[in-house]
């Protein structure tokens, strides 16, 4: 076994990143969604926002905010989200419950619009996000790849903010665009399945 997976309580091997001492929410998240394809809009656009909300941070901290994060963004309904005004921003700037950074805060807000752009554009976000599939099976440590730059250069170029290579190529690997589980991983195969059985969004 490489230095890459640890092995659960379970007996298990699995992506070492997953097994943090005392929280296994950790590791539910790994077993239950990391890298499983996702074709729904509200779960692509809260997880690209989520990501946005990690930058210098970790994504435990904000695993462990996740519940309140949805309830103070009105589950991420992207056309709630965009709809947010300054009293919006106020009352998430006083919740003690997310990451209070306003510049994070009015991006999700400014990117909801975006999204709603994209929709109209694509037919859905699903549709555009899914025509970034990496094919490659993954599992190299790497922080960005050619595909999430190419990626971010085009949500950038339709104005969306706080989504660097690296943010993006964060959600990818999350949302199943590639299958970064590390080699030996019990999620590795289970991934591979889904990802073969999964007909992307047109």
């Amino acid at each position: 076994m490489t230095d890459r997976l640890a092995q659960g309580p379970d007996g298990r091997w699995r992506c070492q990143w997953c097994e943090a001492p005392g929280f296994d929410r950790y590791r539910d998240y790994h077993d239950e969604e990391w890298g499983y394809p996702v074709h729904e809009d509200r779960r692509l656009f809260e997880k690209l926002c989520l990501e946005g909300f990690q930058s210098g941070l970790s994504w435990r901290t904000i695993l462990a905010k996740r519940e309140n994060f949805r309830k103070a963004f009105r589950q991420f309904e992207i056309a709630k989200v965009a709809k947010f005004g300054e009293a919006d921003v106020a009352r998430l700037l006083a919740d003690e419950g997310i990451v209070r950074h306003r510049g994070k805060i009015e991006a999700a807000i400014h990117n909801a619009s975006r999204a709603l752009e994209l929709q109209k554009e694509a037919g859905s976000l699903a549709a555009f996000f899914w025509r970034y599939e990496d094919p490659e099976e993954g599992g190299d440590v790497r922080a960005t790849s050619e595909t999430s730059v190419k990626l971010s250069k085009e949500l950038k170029k339709r104005g969306w903010k706080f989504v660097g290579p690296t943010t993006v190529y964060a959600f990818m690997q999350a949302m199943g665009l590639i299958n970064d589980h590390a080699p030996g991983c019990i999620g590795r195969d289970a991934a591979a399945l889904a990802r073969r059985s999964f007909t992307p969004p047109r």
